[in-house]
């Protein structure tokens, strides 16, 4: 890869952290500021960057626009799409769907709880982190084969996970959220996503939220049927609405 498209790339990823100054996309990359200006001018004049009145930047529409698109491609978002929306409609927490990309996880659709939306939080759609410190990952990575986890001291909670079937959030996560979170199996029974339900920590303990496990439990199984998956005693059909006529085409 060339030192420019490098610097680019890197520039673009830092501004995802929201806006910056010219000195800091400078720091960010290790450059002088006329080196950094010259990247975000470029960068701004295909849209990827917008400079703000107060001559900082943040990322331009371009970067949501091709966002969208990447997500369109993956489609168990648009397969489980009205099963969240059910779910999110029953239990007013927000709701969110996210996949396994190397060790992190990618949120690539998420539905506001009534909470979430009143205080203007912003949405994790298209945000990652770690998968070992949230319960949307350790469901996640405890779908992968035994030589597939990158997290050897999660052993045991991964394997308590894949038995139970459901993970909850630690009590040493950094944001002040209590989730809960379940797989959402392909064809061949493993974890091809995840979904979850959360809310912040001083609206809904965990004890309560641990209640909406069933209702979570159909969702992701419905899900996970109308994805090409293979039933299990999960599968409830009254409560996560009506089987698919014909399951998704992932071509």
């Amino acid at each position: 890869m060339s030192q420019s498209v490098d610097r680019a790339l890197t520039l673009l990823g830092s501004l995802g952290d929201g806006p910056v100054t010219l000195e800091q996309a400078a720091t960010s990359i290790g450059v002088h500021k006329s080196t950094a200006l010259r990247l975000l001018r470029t960068l701004e004049e295909h849209g990827f960057v917008h400079r703000l009145s107060d001559r900082r930047y943040r990322l331009g529409g371009r970067v949501l626009s091709l966002a969208q698109a990447a997500l369109r491609e993956i489609d168990v978002r648009q397969v489980a799409a009205p099963y969240l929306a059910s779910l999110h409609e029953r239990c007013g927490c927000t709701v969110q769907l996210a996949v396994l990309q190397d060790d992190e996880v990618l949120y690539v659709d998420e539905l506001a709880g009534r909470w979430s939306a009143a205080a203007g939080l912003p949405t994790r759609i298209g945000r990652r982190a770690p998968a070992a410190g949230t319960a949307i990952g350790r469901v996640l990575l405890a779908g992968l084969p035994e030589d597939g986890r990158a997290v050897e001291e999660l052993s045991a909670d991964l394997a308590a996970v894949r038995r139970r079937g459901w993970a909850a959030e630690s009590a040493e996560h950094p944001e002040a959220v209590t989730c809960v979170a379940a797989p959402v199996a392909g064809s061949d029974r493993r974890a091809v996503a995840a979904c979850a339900i959360s809310a912040p920590r001083d609206r809904v303990s965990p004890a309560e939220l641990v209640k909406l496990v069933p209702e979570l439990l159909c969702t992701a199984e419905a899900i996970s049927l109308a994805y090409g998956g293979s039933p299990t005693p999960r599968w409830c059909e009254n409560r996560c609405g009506a089987r698919p006529a014909a399951r998704a085409s992932r071509t």
